[in-house]
């Protein structure tokens, strides 16, 4: 599997977009990443760029992720 996941550690100037602790999918977005920013699927269920910091990213088991692709 090739998908990207990361956690919301900070949400204070998104809180209707992001929810702290939460696990969201990103999409790639080589530009964005070049610029600090990760394209993340938020609340809305769209996709928006959100600078890095806000996030850490996690590696998921294989199973864990299968999981968590087939429930979107």
């Amino acid at each position: 599997m090739n998908q990207h996941f990361v956690i919301c550690i900070s949400n204070a100037e998104y809180p209707a977009s992001l929810e702290r602790r939460k696990l969201y999918e990103v999409l790639p977005d080589p530009d964005a990443e070049s610029l600090g920013q990760l394209r993340v699927k938020d609340e809305s269920g769209e996709d928006y760029l959100y600078p890095k910091e806000l996030f850490v990213s996690v590696d998921l088991p294989s199973g864990t992720e299968k999981a968590v692709i087939s429930a979107a």
